[in-house]
């Protein structure tokens, strides 16, 4: 089974903004008879559907006051099924704010007597500035000393802890505790609150926390203190409860390819705190209309209003200077991204799993918000303009509707080595493969073409498999290996120059899936590819060092020189 993880405008005079909150506040109805998805802006929106090959869209539009307005294309399984409004999807991503938010629930039940589980000696409460070595004592540790000792509940979900993403370093058996306890093993990339840099691992963190000092699980404290309170019947995270409804979507790669549900039960809870949300849009539309309300559902207080003002406001830059002109800088608070659209105020989260894209978001002086949810991975950009071009309705913001975004190059590109300037390899390929180690990432077997075990044999042919139905000849240097992760279930390493190889974390299907049994490869979601950079010492493979996965220049690369001491990740050879 496969897995992969897993991330967009600025004019408009401040009358014209009070004009379109007021559209809201008091009139929803003024602008197309309270219908903001009119039949021309539903076919522009399947015409996006096409181009970008989505198979299935649900959406809703949340006005702060008033009835919120659904809408669905096209399907939600392989067997043509229609996508509704009831349809459930992995919130992927969009479910960071339900931990956040049910952390601050934890503190308010502390403040108020709710909770009188013991906290640790250290601590006589709990806060944002809650240090995390004093609320998990024995547990907690980062490699750097600093940031372990430093880093509080506020840096840990606002992606300052220094810690980059590592999420190739967590398996499907992993609970949230060992995902944890292997943190101290993993290098950082900045220095604590230095760099905004995204961490699903911190937010596996929190629900951890709120699980050891709840008394119950994280994810029924989420059902029970949010879920429940807000009539969200339907959402869960469980995928096998999801599977129960026959409300549940399937989903499909970028290029079309059916894909298998991306968790086991396992996993959901492994993801839970960072990404186990399944809803629908009608429930998603009581979560948006909650934060509209700033915490409040029919006059009663479901998240404290420290949740809503720690969490939708900004703590550190995540985009210090937006590339396009509709936008503005964008920062990140807790589970939540916010930045100015076309002079409005816009609070938001993407999330991705393997098949699947979503975006919920609130315009919190506008009195709206909008959820997109589709059915197809790594579909990002079609589905914030999608967004967008709802928001421009809702409020009236163009005179023209706004453009479609068109795919303009493949969105997956196969690993093609430089045809210039090749180095060959140092040794044989085959002194290349066997078995390395890292602490924080376990054991990897690479295999070249002509490993022998049964191991090795297995893995060739998966790989053949999936290379047998691609159009180009694959390349002779490579080395191959299992890697069965949350995102992954195997690498492949392409020579590139010298000692370094690309390495790409992929998925193989070689019997297909569904109808479909024409053997695929598919790397959905986040970052799929790095550079290994192997060191040969006395004629000998020693390890490599991996580069590339953080997406931006580290700490380790500006101070270090060796392969080993500036990897981001280094392997050391054992076998």
């Amino acid at each position: 089974m496969a897995k992969l993880l897993s991330v967009a405008l600025g004019f408009l005079s401040q009358p014209f903004t009070h004009l379109s909150q007021l559209s809201f506040l008091a009139d929803p109805v003024w602008i197309n008879n309270g219908q903001v998805i009119t039949s021309e802006l539903s076919n522009s929106i399947q015409e996006t559907l096409d181009i970008w090959n989505i198979t299935g869209l649900s959406v809703a539009v949340v006005p702060r006051y008033g009835e919120p307005e659904f809408h669905s294309w096209g399907n939600r399984t392989e067997d043509g099924d229609k996508t509704t409004e009831d349809t459930l999807f992995h919130m992927a991503s969009v479910s960071k704010a339900f931990c956040a938010s049910a952390l601050g629930i934890l503190m308010d039940d502390y403040d108020h007597g709710r909770n009188v589980t013991p906290l640790p000696p250290a601590l006589s409460e709990i806060n944002w500035h809650t240090l995390v070595q004093d609320i998990l004592p024995g547990e907690w540790q980062l490699m750097d000393d600093w940031a372990s000792k430093k880093a509080n509940l506020k840096d840990i979900l606002s992606h300052v802890s220094g810690l980059p993403r590592h999420d190739y370093s967590y398996g499907p058996y992993d609970s949230p505790k060992d995902d944890v306890s292997r943190m101290r093993y993993l290098r950082p990339a900045f220095e604590l609150r230095e760099q905004w840099s995204y961490n699903n691992k911190m937010f596996t963190t929190v629900a951890h926390i709120i699980e050891t000092y709840s008394a119950q699980t994280y994810t029924s404290f989420v059902e029970d203190r949010i879920f429940t309170p807000l009539g969200m019947s339907s959402s869960t995270f469980s995928p096998a409860k999801a599977e129960k409804t026959g409300r549940f979507t399937q989903g499909w790669t970028s290029n079309g390819r059916l894909l298998p549900e991306c968790f086991t039960e396992e996993m959901a809870i492994l993801m839970a705190g960072a990404g186990g949300v399944i809803s629908s849009a009608v429930d998603m539309s009581k979560w948006v209309a909650l934060w509209l309300n700033k915490g409040m559902h029919n006059n009663v207080t479901v998240i404290p209003l420290s949740v809503y003002g720690n969490a939708s406001q900004s703590y550190s830059v995540s985009i210090s200077a937006s590339p396009d002109p509709e936008l503005s800088i964008q920062g990140y608070g807790m589970g939540w991204f916010r930045n100015s659209y076309l002079g409005h105020d816009l609070v938001y989260h993407t999330g991705s799993v393997p098949g699947l894209s979503t975006l919920a978001s609130f315009l919190p002086n506008d009195d709206v918000g909008v959820v997109v949810f589709a059915n197809g991975g790594d579909k990002a950009t079609p589905v914030m303009n999608i967004s967008h071009r709802i928001i421009d309705a809702a409020l009236n913001l163009r005179s023209k509707p706004s453009p479609l975004i068109e795919p303009n190059t493949p969105e997956k590109k196969s690993i093609t080595p430089p045809a210039e300037n090749v180095v060959d390899l140092e040794l044989a390929l085959e002194e290349f493969s066997g078995t390395y180690a890292n602490a924080g990432y376990g054991p990897i077997n690479f295999c070249s073409p002509s490993g022998s075990s049964s191991y090795c044999q297995d893995v060739i042919s998966d790989f053949a498999a999936v290379d047998s139905n691609k159009s180009s000849a694959p390349q002779s240097h490579q080395l191959f290996a299992a890697w069965p992760r949350v995102w992954s279930s195997h690498i492949r390493g392409v020579h590139r120059s010298g000692n370094t190889f690309v390495v790409q974390y992929t998925s193989l299907f070689p019997e297909g899936y569904g109808r479909d049994t024409t053997p695929f490869e598919t790397a959905e979601i986040g970052t799929s590819e790095a550079t290994a950079e192997f060191v040969v010492e006395d004629g000998k493979v020693v390890g490599f060092g991996l580069v590339g996965l953080v997406g931006q220049l580290t700490e380790r690369e500006r101070t270090h020189t060796t392969v080993k001491d500036r990897a981001e990740v280094w392997f050391d050879k054992v076998m």
